[in-house]
């Protein structure tokens, strides 16, 4: 069957309500997340320049990966962020220039080096994460342990999914 431009064709209104896409719970998480992300952006900039006023949004997330996982390999790093070499390569080099990260032999491969935070960027770095979860726990004061609980548990869920 073919697309005759009034959607009732493959790829039109008809299979995009048959796929359940247009059901109300899916609208109102399509907006719901559409909210969430620009205001993350939005946060994930002020967060990089209380880091580091010269530092980039895109780099605050490789510094809590590095934060949270220790020394990783710049190979293993653009796949988690899902950038190229050249691209990973450029951030890491400016993360070194402004001395929070350092380049060290990878003990299970000589011939290979870890990507890690130096002891500035591993302060820095735990300073605004507990400044970001104060501002949740401030925000979300009334909310139940629980709801919070559950809420990190649906967004892990959402996580996952996606990675698929």
């Amino acid at each position: 069957m073919q697309d005759n431009g009034n959607g009732d064709g493959p790829g039109g209104e008809s299979a995009l309500a048959a796929s359940g896409v247009d059901q109300p719970a899916f609208l109102a998480l399509e907006r719901e997340l559409t909210v969430l992300l620009r205001r993350a952006r939005a946060n994930q900039g002020e967060m990089a320049r209380e880091v580091h006023p010269d530092l980039e949004s895109s780099a605050y997330g490789l510094l809590v990966r590095l934060d949270e996982c220790g020394g990783q390999r710049a190979t293993e790093l653009a796949a988690y962020i899902g950038v190229g070499k050249a691209t990973m390569s450029r951030q890491l080099r400016a993360l070194e220039e402004l001395g929070l990260v350092a380049r060290e032999p990878d003990p299970a491969d000589g011939r290979a080096w870890l990507v890690a935070l130096t002891q500035v960027g591993h302060d820095r770095v735990r300073r605004v994460r507990e400044a970001r979860r104060a501002r949740y726990a401030g925000r979300l004061a009334d909310w139940d342990t629980h709801e919070v609980t559950e809420l990190a548990r649906l967004l892990h869920q959402l996580n996952r999914g996606m990675e698929k």
